[in-house]
């Protein structure tokens, strides 16, 4: 039997399969499971659990972004428009949102 506490998590955790890596997406802010108000600009952490990752990164995520403030002219396909896996899957629960990764080399 399942403790409560495993059902129902206190602090939002997704574990996830990115790219054949497992790795854990988390948040430290219990509001983001009730409160739909603390979804325009919040933290989460992720952590790969691999050598080349020293430490876990801080995510700042912004569900409110402006997509028109992109660079228009530079091609989807160019380097720099290659986007992290951790970037999309958490794009998929916060469809456009932009990840800032607070200083920290984004991990592809």
């Amino acid at each position: 039997q399942v403790c409560h506490g495993l059902r129902t998590p206190q602090l939002p955790i997704w574990l996830c399969s990115l790219s054949g890596r497992h790795s854990v997406l988390f948040g430290t802010d219990s509001r983001l499971l009730s409160d739909w108000k603390t979804e325009r600009v919040f933290h989460l952490y992720f952590y790969n659990g691999q050598r080349e990752q020293t430490k876990t990164a801080h995510l700042t995520i912004d569900t409110h972004s402006h997509p028109w403030e992109e660079d228009p002219c530079e091609d989807p396909s160019s380097p720099g428009k290659r986007r992290p896996p951790v970037e999309m899957a958490i794009r998929t629960k916060w469809a456009g949102a932009t990840v800032s990764w607070n200083g920290t080399d984004p991990f592809f």
